[in-house]
């Protein structure tokens, strides 16, 4: 394991204490201009959201209507009923987005696909780093805004759903992850510039709860505008 992990561990609480903890939940807040541009104005906006720390599930509810959840997996997606009974499921989700690019709309299952894999990447870290086939080097740094970043390359296998299988996280000072770039696979290998902040200690772990995600220029810098998602947690708690 890199020594830039074991940093990023410390400043988290540990990596003890991560492999103690089941899941995270939270209240979910989405913004952003991605989701009218795929078909779904205000999806996923104020539902809940529950991570699996142990494998790659995400549970979010309700699901467009009162009583309906989605489970998602790397291998499957599903919409379900308050009795758990099926209501609509994609299996190989990751096949349907063959050919999208950014303005690709989607489907309600393509849209749970997507934000399930992006608040599994999010939330499940740093325990999710230390995965089997997951590998991580330390690169060079970066300055942004007069600020000194070291700079972790993570490269996922196959059995990990994310939205690249390869990223950069950058770490500040005090170990705290503050961005990450990377390409969106699913939607055409858009780059994206993505800030992290409001990170809070709930029941011995540091999670952050604000994200900013803008797209990124040729040279690594941050497009201002639009702002593409954003995502705020309240009421988070770890089991």
């Amino acid at each position: 394991m890199s020594d830039l992990l074991d940093t990023v561990f410390d400043a988290y609480g540990g990596r003890a204490r991560w492999e103690e903890a089941r899941r995270i939940s939270a209240r979910q807040f989405f913004g952003g201009a991605l989701w009218a541009m795929k078909g779904h104005p205000g999806a996923l906006d104020d539902v809940d959201v529950t991570v699996d720390l142990r494998r790659q599930h995400v549970r979010q509810e309700p699901f467009f209507q009162d009583g309906h959840h989605v489970s998602f997996t790397p291998e499957r997606v599903a919409v379900e009923d308050a009795d758990g009974g099926l209501v609509e499921e994609l299996l190989d989700p990751r096949a349907s987005f063959a050919g999208h690019d950014l303005t690709t709309p989607w489907t309600r299952l393509q849209l749970a696909y997507f934000s399930g894999s992006a608040m599994w990447t999010y939330l499940a870290e740093p325990l999710s780093l230390t995965f089997p086939g997951v590998r991580t080097e330390e690169i060079g740094t970066w300055t942004e805004n007069g600020e000194k970043f070291r700079r972790l390359h993570v490269v996922f296998p196959d059995s990990i759903a994310t939205l690249s299988s390869e990223q950069t996280l950058y770490v500040d000072g005090s170990g705290l992850i503050r961005r990450r770039d990377y390409s969106v696979a699913i939607a055409g290998d858009t780059p994206a510039a993505h800030y992290v902040s409001g990170h809070q200690e709930v029941s011995g772990l540091v999670v952050p709860t604000t994200r900013m995600i803008y797209s990124r220029d040729e040279n690594g810098h941050r497009v201002p505008e639009p702002l593409v998602v954003s995502v705020r947690l309240e009421n988070v708690t770890v089991s």
